[in-house]
């Protein structure tokens, strides 16, 4: 506790008792107590509201990372969709799948 001895300690309280006096020690003594339990609730309660506040900023942090990550999916998404439309404007009909390369009806097509 502090550094402070058992010694020490009663040292600290004889002469606490002797400029105080005994009538008032005891309710100086339980302002004290009331004074500390205050300042530790506060401290937790801080302590409390600065590691939510960490936890927040590294979600904030980790979705960010991931949408960097998710651009050049989008982009190659993007891409794919732009061909499959140019591929659709260019001659194939609606309902007619388009021909997978390696497959019997697109050798047929390229012959």
């Amino acid at each position: 506790m502090f550094g402070i001895g058992m010694p020490e300690l009663i040292v600290i309280l004889v002469i606490a008792l002797i400029v105080i006096g005994p009538q008032k020690l005891p309710d100086i003594a339980r302002s004290l107590g009331k004074g500390l339990a205050e300042f530790k609730r506060a401290s937790d309660d801080f302590q409390r509201n600065l590691a939510e506040e960490v936890r927040t900023l590294d979600e904030k942090e980790k979705a960010e990372k991931g949408e960097a990550a998710a651009e050049p999916v989008k982009r190659d998404l993007a891409a794919e969709v732009k061909a499959y439309e140019d591929q659709a404007a260019s001659g194939v009909h609606q309902g007619e799948p388009a021909p997978v390369a390696g497959s019997p009806e697109s050798e047929k097509k390229s012959a």
